[in-house]
């Protein structure tokens, strides 16, 4: 019985995942049936444990997805209204053209077509963050957990499986938020998504632009999670009394501060958003290309895109159009995205701290 508990303790971690404990022991009678029984507790135990870390990690994600794009969701639509060249607006800057919405239209057209955002943000968000963590852990035990491709690539693949996911709800708020009152062509979200879908070619007409967003997100998320971690150990590791609090029940025993957090997540923000602006201005004017006879020919391919943005405006005023506003938007908003998420992480009592 000793030596059974011995190697039981000695081979507890393989015993989990491989069952060669009860193997080894079959012959012992009560005493392999007992330890059998504990192996499998423990696995339904892991089960447990893993399924509720998913289901924190989704609601966690999704709530600071909601709370980041409200939080910007005026500064997002003139955005749009600029990176399309919409009649009415493209002579305008960024304050002057939030002061025409509100006095053209109303104060709340400042947040038209975000309630197809948060139908569209919340399984975004709640993916790309619970993507995030899963590719992190597997990428990790392969790598290591200094491996700063491992980060990069964890941000990127979340990015795309969370885009991949949601991208005709993207598709169906984009040109929500591109009408203007008196001249609007959907309703709503279901209206839109079927004049789409009847109209412009079913399913790859609600994916139209798909191709430079995945494209623009492998750098966009790929950049924004992998600075975000690294700022935040380059806090917990050099700047501990300033940008930290005691915290026993993490790893490295710290947790970041509010202000810390923030700082970390604009400055991400920042660095993700220089890198692929260029395919996100692509993306809008292939969504918003069917519109406008005019726009048309920005929705037959990207490349195709690209060239004629280039062409027709240049670089600054054509690929990095709206890169101010821009700018604006994605230092708040990605600052709120991470600051909300680790947030809730640490109200659901899950893990926020990082191996020092």
């Amino acid at each position: 019985k000793r030596r059974i508990q011995r190697f039981l303790w000695d081979n507890f971690v393989e015993c989990r995942f491989t069952g060669i404990f009860t193997e080894s022991v079959s012959g012992g009678g009560t005493h392999s049936e007992t330890l059998t029984m504990t192996v499998e507790t423990v696995k339904a135990s892991e089960e447990r444990s893993s399924l509720e870390f998913i289901l924190k990690s989704l609601l966690a994600g999704g709530v600071a997805g909601m709370c980041s794009k409200t939080a910007v969701a005026p500064l997002d639509r003139i955005k749009i209204l600029l990176q399309a060249h919409n009649k009415h607006y493209k002579h305008l800057g960024v304050f002057s053209g939030l002061r025409h919405i509100v006095h053209k239209e109303t104060f709340f057209a400042l947040y038209k077509g975000n309630g197809a955002q948060m139908v569209r943000i919340f399984p975004y968000a709640a993916t790309q963050f619970t993507a995030f963590e899963m590719y992190k852990r597997f990428l990790t035990s392969m790598m290591g957990s200094n491996s700063h491709i491992s980060k990069f690539l964890a941000g990127s693949g979340a990015g795309v499986t969370a885009v991949t996911l949601t991208y005709p709800l993207d598709t169906i708020r984009a040109r929500l938020a591109f009408q203007v009152t008196g001249e609007h062509v959907y309703t709503g979200i279901v209206h839109t998504a079927l004049s789409i879908f009847r109209e412009e070619g079913g399913v790859r007409a609600l994916y139209r632009g798909f191709l430079p967003t995945v494209c623009g997100m492998i750098p966009y998320a790929g950049f924004s999670f992998y600075c975000f971690e690294n700022l935040k150990y380059l806090c917990m590791k050099y700047l501990p009394q300033i940008a930290c609090d005691p915290c026993s029940r993490n790893t490295g025993g710290l947790v970041l501060l509010l202000p810390a957090k923030l700082l970390c997540g604009g400055i991400a923000g920042t660095v993700a958003q220089s890198v692929s602006y260029p395919l996100d201005v692509t993306r809008r004017r292939m969504q918003l290309a069917m519109m406008n006879p005019e726009t048309r020919k920005f929705g037959m391919g990207m490349v195709s895109t690209i060239v004629l943005i280039y062409k027709e405006n240049g670089v600054l005023r054509g690929l990095y159009r709206g890169m101010s506003i821009n700018y604006l938007r994605a230092i708040p908003m990605v600052a709120v995205s991470f600051s909300t998420y680790e947030l809730l992480k640490q109200m659901l009592d899950l893990d926020t701290g990082m191996k020092l």
